[in-house]
């Protein structure tokens, strides 16, 4: 079956069972590698990217769900500034900053989930405790072995308020 559907703002062709999952299609068809298998099973948040701007498990959406849709993943995260290489975003800087990100595993799904909580406001005007019990509950569905989490939240409140700070 042939499916279009916008690709971290470019169009993109596909030819491939409607059944296949939109994570091979974007790994194997379309190249983007960033988007990591955990599970396989949508419990580890790995393979996270963005489907019409809402954070969605790649393993579990068949790539003919997609069909007329955008798909964001980790690699559409950094925005592209006329005459010059990417700029990473606020949250991929804060993650490595941070030491956010150890092994890469769950990274990109952690990064896509993350963007999704700051661009959304839901830390906005929250004091410290509020901002990590939120971003803790919100990335529930991210499973990292390495960090113990703390380093994560750490850099997931830095994006936030450098946002926040950025467009008062």
């Amino acid at each position: 079956m042939k499916l279009e559907l916008e690709v971290n703002g470019a169009a993109a062709h596909v030819e491939a069972s409607p059944w296949k999952r939109l994570l091979d299609v974007l790994r194997e068809d379309l190249r983007l590698t960033g988007t990591k298998e955990g599970c396989g099973e949508g419990e580890c948040g790995a393979c996270t990217v963005m489907l019409d701007g809402e954070a969605v498990n790649s393993c579990l959406v068949a790539v003919g769900q997609c069909h007329g849709r955008k798909v964001v993943t980790v690699e559409g995260l950094a925005a592209q500034r006329a005459g010059e290489a990417e700029v990473l975003h606020a949250v991929q800087r804060a993650l490595v900053t941070c030491g956010g990100a150890q092994c890469g595993i769950c990274t990109p799904g952690i990064a896509v989930c993350a963007v999704h909580v700051v661009d959304s406001g839901a830390l906005h005007g929250a004091d410290d405790a509020t901002a990590r019990a939120k971003v803790r509950e919100l990335l529930a569905g991210n499973i990292c072995r390495c960090t113990g989490y703390q380093l994560i939240v750490d850099a997931v409140i830095a994006a936030a308020r450098e946002l926040e700070g950025a467009r008062s």
